[in-house]
């Protein structure tokens, strides 16, 4: 196929697929302790106590959203500008669960005695910086973070909105945020662990710790499957910016400059006490292509269908992650 034609027609046939059990052996590359290493530094950047709590698409006006993060119970609403609010989802007067409560005029009215929030400190509640990013919803929470606070969360490099499709996909298991975060970080399951979306995978570059920031990730070449032999290749690079987030950009190839991003959200315990953690991941896709604007205009369509695909990953990868808290917890990981 000539170069033009490739810019054309993103697929690929795989002219001499390997199969599953005679792929080379990923293991060798894939270090505990260089897995370990990129968590670590992931582990120690800033994030200003900014904890990613859902969609900016699931929280329309009028409506609440309620979750515990780590110990602390939040309701978060828009007001009547249509902006975010948040703060302690039990009410200060009797400790009614806020998250049930109805919203009126973008004021959040207690359903048992009828305390009116509209958004600042009133009656001994007093608001949690939040943030609504257009696509994640954001609050700061202090006194769960523990670090120095920051005006605003640091939300990765996307393409425009205007230029994108972007759904949300969100899920939860029993682990805590590093063992997704660590999932993440482990570019080298891919190929093995989902044959069913991945082939011909390498990773190129991985981090030696040597590098900061921006510069610290793992840069992987990997085909996504589509039917039969028919992939798509591209190139991506996976970082680490803050404590609980992930970043996939795709640098070359089909939809290059979009994004999927992995943020780990620890919520209460369950009842026998194991750790939770939410899972929200954005997927902002893009292209140059002339067709593009026609998937922009199906947006609608094209969410249910993004999310589904995620979440078929994700039920894999939270198993791994699950599976990585139960061997910590016992003292039996080997990583």
């Amino acid at each position: 196929m000539s170069p033009s034609a490739r810019r054309r027609v993103p697929l690929r046939l795989r002219r001499a697929p390997v199969p599953w059990d005679r792929q080379e052996p990923t293991w060798p590359a894939a270090k505990p302790s260089l897995i370990a290493g990129a968590l670590k530094r992931a582990q120690s950047r800033p994030s200003g106590n900014w904890y990613v709590i859902g969609a900016s698409r699931d929280l329309p006006p009028g409506r609440t959203l309620g979750l515990t993060v780590g110990s602390t119970e939040i309701v978060a609403w828009r007001d009547g500008d249509g902006r975010l609010r948040a703060g302690p989802g039990a009410c200060p007067h009797l400790g009614a669960p806020l998250r049930e409560s109805p919203v009126r005029c973008g004021t959040l009215v207690c359903h048992w005695h009828g305390l009116a929030l509209d958004g600042g400190p009133f009656a001994g509640w007093e608001p949690y910086p939040a943030f609504d990013d257009g696509v994640l919803l954001w609050a700061r929470l202090d006194d769960v973070g523990g670090e120095t606070p920051t005006e605003r969360p640091r939300v990765p490099v996307r393409p425009r909105r205007a230029d994108a499709v972007d759904a949300v996909y969100t899920g939860v298991g029993r682990c805590e945020p590093e063992d997704v975060v660590a999932n993440r970080l482990d570019p080298w399951h891919g190929a093995w662990f989902h044959p069913y979306s991945f082939v011909d995978l390498a990773v190129t570059d991985a981090p030696d710790g040597s590098a900061g920031g921006e510069d610290d990730g793992f840069l992987v070449e990997v085909s996504f499957k589509v039917a039969g032999r028919l992939v798509v290749p591209v190139v991506a690079r996976f970082t680490a910016p803050g404590p609980r987030t992930v970043v996939m950009h795709i640098v070359e190839g089909e939809g290059a400059g979009s994004v999927v991003e992995t943020h780990a959200t620890p919520l209460a315990r369950d009842d026998g006490g194991r750790p939770r953690t939410a899972v929200v991941e954005a997927l902002v896709a893009a292209s140059d292509r002339r067709g593009f604007a026609v998937a922009r205009a199906a947006a609608p369509l094209l969410r249910p269908l993004m999310r589904a695909s995620a979440g078929r990953l994700w039920r894999d990868d939270l198993a791994y992650a699950e599976r990585r808290w139960e061997l910590r917890s016992e003292g039996r990981f080997p990583g």
